[in-house]
């Protein structure tokens, strides 16, 4: 992984909020990369519930101030940083007051989906690419762990087609076992559909569930990796149709010569 720069995003990492399958995995994968000598850069969301004062977080003035359009609505983007001190990591964060103020990751007290879980995932995307521009950053992979960072591949290969960045990326999408029941908002559709991204593409956002994000993820990726044993049979057989690399299962003891030869490989071949 020497010299190769990866962009790793995530919705979910350790030791920001309390470790599962994903949260830890977005810690392991960077660091793994990183002591081999890889560049990295590591985004995820700024909920409420992250201590900011414990991990030091801070805004970064310079990325921060610009609008986003969410379903025609103007959203600020504040982007703030943290160190993982032991690793020397750098990890960005993604906030907005209306979005991911409030002290929860996805859902309320009862355990309901956030309504606008959607808008906070499209937020996100957007939010990480314009952020990844400004930092003028040209990543050779961008790896997305996380169903709430589902939308960037498919933003990256539609909305962002022409930005030419990430001409040369490769993208990796991570896909866990269900975390989450229900579906997001049955308007979803509609509000990726405002970017221009056309809506035989996103069919499967008709039921924005925890499957079908994830098929427009890897619909939109140019490799898989399976990063648990009890994915769901719909998504299984829907990855496994897929004429792309995919990386089937290895355990945390494994994982790194698995994931490093994946990378070397499948994915930069």
């Amino acid at each position: 992984m020497n010299g190769k720069k990866i962009l790793f995003v995530s919705s979910e990492l350790v030791p920001y909020l309390p470790q599962n399958e994903v949260s830890l995995m977005s810690y392991e994968t960077p660091r793994m990369v990183n002591s081999n000598g890889g560049q990295i850069r590591i985004f995820m969301p700024r909920y409420g519930n992250i201590n900011e004062r414990r991990h030091q977080l801070h805004e970064v003035i310079r990325l921060s101030g610009m609008n986003l359009v969410i379903n025609d609505m103007d959203m600020p983007l504040i982007i703030k940083v943290a160190s993982i001190p032991r690793e020397r990591i750098q990890v960005y964060f993604i906030d907005n007051d209306e979005y991911f103020k409030r002290k929860a990751t996805f859902t309320d007290t009862d355990g309901n989906l956030f309504p606008d879980n959607d808008q906070r995932a499209i937020f996100f995307a957007k939010g990480v690419v314009e952020t990844v521009k400004k930092l003028n950053w040209s990543p050779d992979i961008i790896h997305v762990h996380g169903w709430l960072a589902s939308l960037l591949p498919l933003y990256l290969k539609k909305y962002y087609a022409d930005e030419p960045l990430f001409n040369a990326s490769k993208i990796v999408t991570s896909v866990y076992g269900k975390s989450f029941e229900g579906e997001l908002d049955s308007d979803m559709i509609k509000k990726v559909s405002f970017d221009g991204i056309p809506e035989d593409s996103i069919q499967d956002l008709k039921a924005p569930n925890y499957n079908n994000l994830l098929k427009i993820a890897v619909d939109n990726s140019d490799a898989v990796i399976l990063a648990a044993e009890d994915i769901p049979e719909d998504l299984q057989s829907h990855i496994s149709n897929l004429e792309k690399p995919v990386l089937p299962y290895v355990t945390l003891q494994e994982f790194e010569e698995a994931y490093a030869n994946f990378y070397n490989t499948e994915v930069l071949k």
